[in-house]
Formats: structure tokens, sequence, C-alpha cells
């Protein structure tokens, strides 16, 4: 589906976050939205067509040119909406419906009214996602966190710059020159607030988040290499029994070891109804008493996910010292902590004071919409967490610039831009790329860009 004029129904955290993507990587964007402080801000910051009124009327849908758009989004808080505007949507002839539906009895595939009924192209379900993710995330604890790319075997593996890291304060080229007989490859690098696609004289830095880019039958040595242990995740300690964290409990409680914290009595008791597979425990998750009577010091990973930004951050914060065992065994092994973040702003925060992972629902949900988008343009998109970056694969057509030179040519003008071609597959493998790679006219390639770069980086391969 050939998709450049979208319309967003409903400016909330999702709708605005998206919203801002969109716009930055060239789409054309119309909002309907009723709210005039929403309306306002959207105004002062957006390149859109933003109509104010009730997405209900079909004033506002005429007036937004729905004969036109090709994909319309319905991402208000209400299921409702959402669902009926598909359902309008579909009659103005719109090809892709996409809705926010978070109650399990509308829009699923087991539901007495399923996404079909409503003309719902894909569901999203932020709290879903997220917890999806956070089950994801946990399963592959032995780094921060290890995403697959492309059908090739690579792999992107995120880690902390610090303890017993050898990289840091060395350049990329020394890096690379020390560790020649080792194919990987440094894709981004995330520092406080600033996204970096590394050049050859950019140096890790204590605290930095570090990509890696490796074959996965390399990885194994590589996390000796960088000084991590493979341990099995066995426990795991959740505060906040809403519908992320006891969704995560149901999701991790027949795999690991879980124990609940809820400070809500009446809550409590209903997460131990029914959640079968954790031990819930009544108390406040940023008390520290709680957390040690609660086993703090046993646990492998330690997730926060109430509604409440500074509490999550607050206790990973705790719980990040309290379960750093190589303060008193230099053998010992350190916890990792997951922290919800509901506000953009604080997942910077997060990111500078060591938190190890600091999800976002909008951005999770806005990432789930963004492949759905991008599935006719692009073979494959994964985010990077904690970094405004992707990897995404991209043909080389013929005669497009990227065919016309070898890469090191191109290094310059391809850092300037923040991308990075990092892989190529070739005989049916997927190998790193390096200054003297050519890319050949049909050839699958890994690219990895900031999020505003992604147009630019698909030009290059047109």
């Amino acid at each position: 589906m050939g998709v450049r004029n979208i319309l967003i129904i409903g400016l909330g955290g999702v709708g605005l976050h998206l919203a801002r993507r969109l716009v930055d990587e060239g789409y054309n964007i119309t909002i309907i939205e009723s709210n005039p402080q929403l309306i306002s801000s959207a105004q002062a910051e957006l390149d859109a067509k933003i109509i104010d009124g009730n997405a209900m009327e079909l004033s506002c849908w005429k007036r937004a040119g729905a004969e036109s758009i090709d994909l319309m989004i319905a991402v208000t808080d209400q299921d409702s909406v959402n669902m009926i505007a598909s359902i309008i949507a579909d009659r103005f002839g719109i090809k892709g419906k996409i809705a926010r539906v978070r109650s399990p009895e509308y829009g699923y595939e087991n539901s007495f009214l399923n996404k079909n009924d409503f003309k719902i192209d894909m569901v999203i379900h932020p709290e879903e996602l997220v917890s999806k993710e956070i089950a994801m995330l946990v399963m592959r604890a032995a780094a921060n966190d290890v995403i697959d790319i492309g059908e090739g075997g690579m792999k992107v593996c995120a880690l902390r710059a610090g303890g017993s890291m050898p990289l840091i304060n060395q350049t990329i080229e020394e890096i690379r020159n020390t560790y020649a007989d080792l194919p990987f490859r440094i894709v981004a690098i995330a520092r406080g607030i600033n996204t970096i696609i590394p050049g050859d004289n950019d140096t890790i830095l204590p605290n930095d988040q570090v990509f890696f880019m490796l074959d996965e039958q390399h990885m194994p040595r590589f996390i000796q290499l960088m000084g991590m242990r493979e341990r099995p995740i066995q426990r795991i300690m959740i505060v906040g029994g809403g519908m992320v964290g006891a969704r995560v409990a149901e999701l991790l409680g027949k795999s690991v070891k879980i124990k609940l914290v809820e400070r809500d009595p009446v809550k409590a008791e209903e997460l131990a109804s029914h959640i079968k597979h954790a031990d819930i425990l009544l108390g406040d998750g940023t008390d520290v008493n709680v957390m040690v009577l609660g086993g703090i010091m046993d646990m492998d990973i330690f997730i926060a996910a109430t509604d409440n930004n500074e509490t999550n951050i607050i206790s990973c914060l705790l719980a990040k010292h309290i379960m750093n065992r190589t303060n008193v065994d230099p053998q010992g092994k350190e916890g990792k902590t997951i922290a919800l973040v509901r506000k953009e702003d604080y997942l910077v925060l997060a990111s500078t004071i060591g938190l190890d992972i600091a999800l976002n629902m909008k951005i999770s949900a806005a990432n789930e919409i963004m492949k759905f988008i991008r599935m006719g343009e692009l073979i494959s998109v994964a985010h990077l967490h904690g970094v405004d970056a992707e990897a995404i694969e991209l043909v080389a057509a013929p005669g497009s610039p990227i065919t016309k030179k070898r890469l090191g040519k191109l290094r310059s003008q391809l850092q300037d831009k923040n991308i990075m071609v990092a892989g190529v597959v070739r005989n049916g493998a997927c190998m790193l790329t390096d200054d003297n790679t050519t890319i050949q006219p049909g050839e699958r390639t890994i690219v990895v860009s900031t999020t505003k770069s992604i147009r630019e980086a698909q030009q290059l391969f047109q």
C-alpha cells in the first residue's frame, strides 16, 4: 500500500508523537481534534492540516478531504470513537485503517465483534504492546537488549558502557583494529539526549548506551569479551499491579518466579485471586524496607510499571543500587532494571542516570504503526530502544546513488546525514560492510539511521 496522505484522529499522547514522526518523514498529515489546548500546542510545532472538530461529525471528514486519504489512524482515548471512525473511513473509501482499542471485548480476532466487523486493518493496544516488549526484553536479558535484524542471522545488541567493558575511551577506529578478528560493528550510541551514528573518530565514553551489530554465531564470544556473564533469569520483582504490571506477570509467570508489589489493598487482593503464578505483596515499591522484605537482593530483574513516572524512576534507582552484588562480591551479578516512563522527556533522564531500559507506551504504539505504514516501502524495520534510531532493510535499485561508489567514498556524505550502511546480504548470508564494499543493484542491505533520516536513506537506494 503506497501511503502519502494520512489522517490522524486524536492528538493525545500517541497521536501527537506519531504526527511528529510522520511529518519529519515527509508524509502529508491531516488531524481531527476537538481539544483547543492540544490544537494550539500542535499548531505551534507541526506542519500539518489540523481540523478543529468532532470526528463523529461527517462535516469534519469532508473538511479533512477524506476522499484523498490513504490511511486513517484513530488513536483517541475512547475505543468507541476509534472503532466508529474506522467504519466512517471505510465508507469514504480510505484503504488503510488503524485503531487503538483497549477493550478485549471488541476489535480482536476472538472478540464478539472483531476487527473485520469494524473494517479495521490493524488494532493497537499500547498497554499490551509494551507488556509484550517487557517480556521479550526479560527473556533476552544477557544484554540490555538484543534485536533480530532481517533474515540473515544478524543481531543488534545494546550495552551500557561501564564496569568491565574494555571499549571505554577508545575511538571506533581503535576498537575496529583491536578486535579485527571478531566481526562486529558499532552502529549507534546514545549519550544523554543525543543520538550518534558513529564515525571512526567518535569515542565510547562511560555510561554511553552502545549498539553493536554482529552475526549471532559470534554472540557467545562477544559477550565474553565485553565482560558480560550469561546467567538464566530466575527471579523478577514487579512494582505496580496495573494493566501493564499484571499483564507482564501473566506473560512471564510460568517461566520465572515473580513477586508483584501493589500498594492498593483492593487491587492487591484482586491480583492475588486472578494471577496464579506470582506472589502478590502489599506495599509501597519506593520503600526500601518493602523491597528488602520482598527479596530484592535475590532478584535478577526489577520492573517498575506504576502509573507514576517519578515512582518508576526512583524505585528503579533504589533497586539498581541494592541489586548490584558486585559491591560485596566482584564476581557477583548486577541486576537489571526496566522502567515504564509515560512522559517522553523522562526517557532521557532515565537513560542519563543509568537505568538499563526505559520504555514508553506511546513510542511502542507509534513504532508498531510505523511498521505497518512502511510495510510496502521497507522489507523490515527495528526500532533501537533508548536511542532515536532505527535499523531498516533496503534493496538497492539499478542506478541508485548507493550503487555508484564504494562506501568509503560515500562515508562523509552518509555520516553528515546520520546514515550507516552496516550490512549487506550476499549469497544468502548477511555480512558486515566496510569502506571497500560496493552495494550492487538488487542487493538487500541493513541500514541504521536516525529516525529523521529514514526518508533520505530511502532516496539513496532509489
